[in-house]
């Protein structure tokens, strides 16, 4: 549906200015809805890499004051950076999933690196965005997010093994007060409605902070001291960078596929404000935002931070679509960044109920991956048999941990990774099937005489008549 734009003279809905009566309460609505996004990614990182209450602090207080900035920048526009739409800027889950792997097995340090690295590349590439979008159409995109899923999946699990699970068993009372949070998270999922609705998850970590607590199940240990109630970030809290190409590559390829989901995102929201979508324009703008935030963010120890487009519900359901109530709201997630003395609290929540929340999140992710395949017409022979070949490759590294190691350092980062292999894969293959394809069909380049003498009923394949990548 396509919306009419304002008459000569009047100003556009995306760049009212409300007043602050107005502004205030709209903007608190989107912070409510995106904040459990940096909250839980903060615990599932702070759990995952061992940090201590007060660099768990620093952490979230670095990621909120950079989400913040993001969200004006991308809200308000400074020169060439930033799209002036009603946007937010949030952790990405795959990202924030990858950069757990990298430094899993290469070091924390390393995956600081392997952010940076990441940013640098997106930044890099913004004027080949037209040729770079191309490698990754949704079926490649929906790999690459399955296979996130999956793999983030068994991380997720050990938050809930914790240290029993060193021993090849996890701690019953772990696996039921996971069990316990995954509950409440879906209930709250149900019952919930509108904006509420998005906050399930936060809500449902609180609910599994008190049953542990009440049943004994986990111990709930809020740190100690901290003068003043501030949070301020803590700039390189892992070290220097260490700068590993091979090891940074999970990352550096999934920098280059956000450049297809952000095409996606900008133009859903240039329909929704009703503002003319340029891609060729707004695209490189948002993209570049990414790669700015993202830089700092790396050197403030997340990992890459991406424009989301999650608050385009609540844009459609309040009818504002003005950019000031997203840049209040960036506003808003700079100042609680920096005042947030919530943030000690937040570190004692125990490894299990971080675990479960983090179940949902990466399960959600990796039914998103299903979901952008079933929209490439997976049962057409030349899709099937990508995607077949994709997820094999990529699964073979998470049944069969041990498969590469025999192989050169460099060939177990890169096939070691189910990301990297399962993406490129299908990154490979996708035009080569694609091409046969319309051969088969008659529709490729000098296929016109095998078109003219085949029979109607043999040009046939879904992919090439759907015009679907």
């Amino acid at each position: 549906m396509t919306t009419a734009g304002p008459g000569a003279g009047q100003v556009h809905p995306v760049d009212e200015r409300l007043p602050l009566r107005r502004l205030a309460p709209l903007s608190a609505q989107h912070v409510l809805a995106m904040v459990a996004a940096p909250v839980s990614t903060v615990f599932l990182t702070g759990q995952a890499l061992g940090l201590g209450p007060g660099r768990t602090a620093s952490l979230l207080s670095a990621t909120l004051v950079l989400c913040g900035a993001g969200t004006l920048l991308q809200s308000l526009g400074v020169w060439k950076v930033g799209v002036r739409l009603p946007f937010v800027m949030l952790p990405g889950g795959a990202a924030t999933a990858l950069f757990l792997q990298v430094a899993k097995d290469h070091g924390p340090a390393t995956a600081t690196g392997s952010v940076v690295l990441a940013a640098a590349l997106l930044g890099a590439v913004l004027p080949f965005y037209a040729r770079i979008v191309r490698l990754f159409p949704p079926l490649v995109m929906g790999v690459t997010v399955l296979l996130i899923g999956i793999g983030m999946i068994k991380v997720g699990a050990q938050l809930v093994t914790g240290r029993a699970g060193t021993a090849g068993y996890a701690a019953p009372s772990g696996v039921v007060l996971a069990a316990a949070t995954i509950g409440c998270t879906l209930l709250l999922l149900l019952l919930l409605r509108g904006v509420w609705r998005q906050t399930a998850v936060l809500f449902g970590m609180a609910a599994g902070t008190v049953i542990a607590v009440t049943t004994g199940l986990g111990h709930f240990t809020p740190p100690g001291g901290g003068g003043g109630g501030l949070a301020l970030p803590r700039l390189l809290p892992y070290g220097a960078p260490h700068f590993d190409v091979p090891a940074a590559l999970p990352l550096l390829v999934f920098s280059l596929t956000t450049l297809a989901e952000i095409t996606g995102q900008t133009v859903l929201n240039s329909e929704t404000v009703g503002r003319a979508s340029d891609p060729g324009r707004d695209v490189p703008r948002v993209a570049g935002t990414d790669a700015l935030v993202s830089l700092f963010g790396g050197l403030f120890g997340t990992s890459l931070l991406v424009t989301s487009s999650e608050n385009i519900g609540i844009v459609r359901l309040t009818g504002v679509r003005s950019r000031f109530v997203t840049a209040g709201a960036g506003a808003l997630l700079v100042l609680v960044g920096l005042l947030a003395p919530l943030s000690r609290l937040l570190a004692g929540i125990p490894a299990p109920v971080v675990g479960g929340s983090s179940l949902v999140i990466y399960g959600i992710i990796a039914v998103m991956g299903i979901d952008m395949l079933a929209r490439t017409a997976p049962g057409a022979t030349a899709n099937s048999a990508v995607i077949a070949l994709a997820l094999t490759a990529g699964l073979l590294p998470v049944v069969a941990p041990d498969i590469y190691q025999g192989f050169p350092g460099w060939a177990r980062t890169v096939l070691g990774s189910g990301v990297v292999a399962g993406t490129l894969t299908a990154v490979l293959l996708h035009p080569l099937f694609r091409r046969f394809a319309e051969r088969a069909a008659g529709t490729g380049p000098g296929a016109t005489v095998a078109r003219e003498s085949a029979p109607r009923d043999q040009v046939a394949d879904p992919v090439v008549r759907r015009g679907a990548p």
